[in-house]
C-alpha cells in the first residue's frame, strides 16, 4: 500500500486571489486574507491556514 497522497489537501478548493483591496477577512483571527472581499465562503489568513494544516496532518 503507498502512502502517496496520505494527507494531502492540494487537491482542494481554494478562493481565487485578491488582486488588491478589499480583501476577506480570516474566519479565525479577523485579520485580512489574500482573498477577495467578494469572495463567499470559509477564508483564512496565511497564518491560520498553516496552524490547520498542521491540525490536520497525518501524525504517521
Amino acid at each position: 500500500m503507498s502512502d502517496e497522497g496520505c494527507c494531502t489537501v492540494s487537491e482542494a478548493a481554494k478562493p481565487p486571489t485578491a488582486a488588491g483591496p478589499p480583501y476577506a477577512e480570516c474566519v479565525l483571527c479577523r485579520e485580512p486574507t489574500e482573498y477577495p472581499e467578494s469572495y463567499r465562503g470559509i477564508t483564512m489568513c496565511p497564518r491560520c491556514e498553516w496552524e490547520e494544516a498542521q491540525r490536520a496532518a497525518c501524525s504517521g
